[in-house]
């Protein structure tokens, strides 16, 4: 059954070569990461961003024993032209997956299934498989590892001298993150065995890393100021499958009766907690690249970059060039070498022509030092302090109906406007999942909106993207009913899309392209976006991504209790509302829209659909200061959703 898989084909981006890497560093993390599974299930495809690239020059010097091809931009596959690299794409196929997060889990996925025996590469994907599956729109941790470092070390290596004296603030975060406590799954377990270890002063060692492993690897250095054992023997037990001993497992009766506050902190071993995973296989390029250079500046100018107070002694090493030379990061540099000791990372090195730094322990300042100095504001948990309000949003809705503001709703344009549901094929119908007959029928209805106003707007040959398309109701319905228009669905659950493509390949519908990627990664042009139900923040990615298209655009928000500001988003979002409104004020308009669930009081549901009616006009008058024309409509009927607001935007 493996034989019958169709090629598939992985596209990375190349602009040039910076010591032993290829960049971007999206490219350098992907190619690693296939070292790392010794993978060879793909065919590579390096797309340069210039014109003068040697082929040889790359094969002989780059990518080891990868094969790989040249191909210009205009020669990728057309659904592949509207997405950002790295991109993998089926062999004449139209499901396209993008984004670097997204193309790393497919990479191990692909890898595992291939090969069951490579469990250690299956447990990259982490606790339920969930590491850096969030998207980094609403996860600062996936957006610091998969967007800010690369970024950061990038601009790091091409900056003028004097800013290269200057550590990237997100490379800062970094190393906070680092000295965090460890939250794990049945971390109190953990905790009490540590708690324990502790009492008795174990000094447990750390296991051998198995026949495998090469006699380097085997050999865990024991620095001046090492991890409790403990979370080591844990980290590396996971590495080979294997369990913890049952002598460090057994728990005294006191330390059972331990309060769960009481118990000391885990810390980190790897970058996300206990555990190697994927996000470590994404920042070790980066922070090689960026430690190079790095250690060509000298204790002094780190000192000055680093506004750290600490003595100059602090530096001093067992090697007195690397003790001259070393970046004052100790939490980065102890995760560096403790990464070259997982089994493999150095054989995959090796085939990347990436000469890993053995780096020597840097001695830690007084611990309040080491805080100040490894502490940078995050702007997000500035900005959201406030996260819990308190109290009702009557003060609020007050204060804009004395500056003339209140909810408005224009009238429907076609409110008995219905699809055949009973002669469409049973692939369109949503019905057809595993949905309740009430949960479906209300499903049409919301569906008879959408596709009434996005058949008012198109022409043939457009191109309709479905955003946040999850099993592809909205999309599919619209490739089926408009042949002459394409129709692209683009969401971030690879199982919901497979369904999709799954329903799509049952009508045979030929003008459908299905892209798995989040929003930031499509970069294609269209005349219309649709979405139904985008939740929270992702109903202004969407509005954004058209406005900045021209492209019109049908949009039915979810989720307001979860908008909140992020690195792109700052609310309220037009000027009118900015004048009135704080920040805070605006959040508790969200938190209570989202009380329109019909078991609620017929009072308390009002109250919420004037209050989706106030963010919703805030988000149509920012649209219109972008020289758009928007309606906030409320679907009919307005039974088929607690959330039945629409917005039908059109560019002027």
């Amino acid at each position: 059954m493996k034989d019958s898989v169709a090629e598939e084909h992985l596209y990375l981006d190349f602009s040039h070569q910076y010591g032993d890497s290829i960049f971007p560093l999206h490219t350098s993390i992907s190619l690693f990461l296939l070292s790392y599974c010794d993978c060879k299930l793909f065919k590579i495809f390096l797309v340069p961003t210039g014109e003068d690239v040697d082929d040889q020059f790359v094969t002989k010097n780059l990518l080891g024993d990868l094969e790989f091809h040249l191909i210009s931009r205009c020669q990728l596959p057309v659904v592949v032209q509207s997405c950002c690299l790295p991109a993998v794409v089926v062999k004449d196929g139209k499901f396209c997956r993008a984004g670097l997060s997204v193309v790393l889990r497919h990479i191990i996925q692909k890898t595992y299934e291939a090969d069951q025996s490579k469990k250690d590469v299956l447990e990259l994907l982490g606790f339920k498989k969930t590491c850096l599956k969030a998207c980094a729109e609403v996860s600062q941790w996936t957006r610091l590892c998969e967007i800010s470092i690369p970024l950061a070390v990038e601009g790091f290596l091409t900056a003028s001298p004097e800013r290269c004296q200057t550590i990237p603030p997100d490379i800062l975060q970094l190393e906070r993150k680092l000295g965090e406590p460890v939250r794990v799954h049945n971390d109190d377990k953990i905790r009490r065995q540590k708690l324990q270890q502790q009492k008795a002063g174990a000094k447990a060692a750390v296991p051998v890393l198995g026949k495998e492993a090469t006699e380097e690897e085997k050999t865990v250095e024991m620095h001046e100021h090492p991890l409790p054992s403990l979370e080591l023997s844990i980290a590396f037990s996971k590495l080979l499958v294997q369990d913890v001993s049952d002598a460090v497992n057994r728990e005294a009766p006191c330390i059972r009766r331990t309060k769960t506050s009481d118990l000391p902190l885990l810390d980190h071993v790897f970058a996300e907690g206990l555990y190697f995973t994927m996000a470590d296989i994404v920042l070790l390029p980066c922070i090689h690249q960026f430690l190079v250079p790095a250690k060509q500046l000298s204790v002094d100018e780190l000192l000055r970059a680093a506004g750290c107070l600490w003595e100059r002694r602090a530096f001093q090493v067992s090697s007195k060039k690397q003790g001259k030379n070393l970046v004052n990061l100790p939490l980065i540099s102890r995760w560096y070498r403790r990464v070259q000791e997982v089994p493999g990372i150095k054989k995959a090195a090796a085939k990347c022509n990436m000469k890993l730094l053995q780096l020597p322990e840097l001695m830690s300042g007084p611990e309040e030092q080491l805080q100040d100095f490894s502490s940078v504001p995050d702007e997000l948990e500035e900005e959201n302090e406030h996260s819990h309000f308190m109290g009702g949003p009557r003060p609020t809705m007050t204060k804009l109906l004395e500056n003339g503001i209140e909810a408005k709703f224009s009238p429907h344009p076609c409110p008995t406007w219905t699809l055949d549901w009973t002669n469409l094929p049973s692939a369109v119908n949503p019905g057809e999942g595993k949905m309740s007959r009430d949960r479906a029928l209300r499903k049409q209805q919301q569906l008879n909106n959408l596709v009434a106003a996005v058949t008012k707007l198109a022409k043939p040959g457009d191109v309709i993207v479905d955003f946040c398309s999850g099993g592809g109701h909205v999309g599919i319905v619209l490739a089926h009913m408009m042949p002459s228009c394409q129709v692209v669905l683009i969401e971030n659950k690879e199982l919901s899309l497979i369904r999709a493509k799954d329903r799509s390949d049952e009508l045979g519908l030929n003008n459908i392209w299905f892209i798995q990627a989040n929003l930031d990664y499509f970069n294609g042009t269209f005349n219309i976006g649709v979405a139904l139900h985008a939740c929270g923040v992702a109903t202004d990615m969407v509005i954004e991504h058209c406005v900045r298209a021209r492209a019109a655009f049908v949009v039915s928000p979810c989720c307001y209790g979860f908008i909140q500001n992020t690195v792109k988003f700052k609310y309220p979002r037009s000027h009118q509302f900015k004048e009135i409104l704080s920040y805070k004020e605006h959040m508790i308009l969200c938190r209570f829209a989202d009380q329109t669930a019909v078991q609620l009081p017929p009072e308390r549901r009002l109250i919420g659909k004037q209050c989706m009616g106030l963010v919703d006009l805030d988000r149509a008058w920012a649209a219109e200061e972008h020289n758009y024309s928007v309606q906030v409509i409320s679907m009919e009927p307005e039974s088929c959703s607690p959330k039945n607001n629409m917005f039908v935007g059109i560019p002027t």
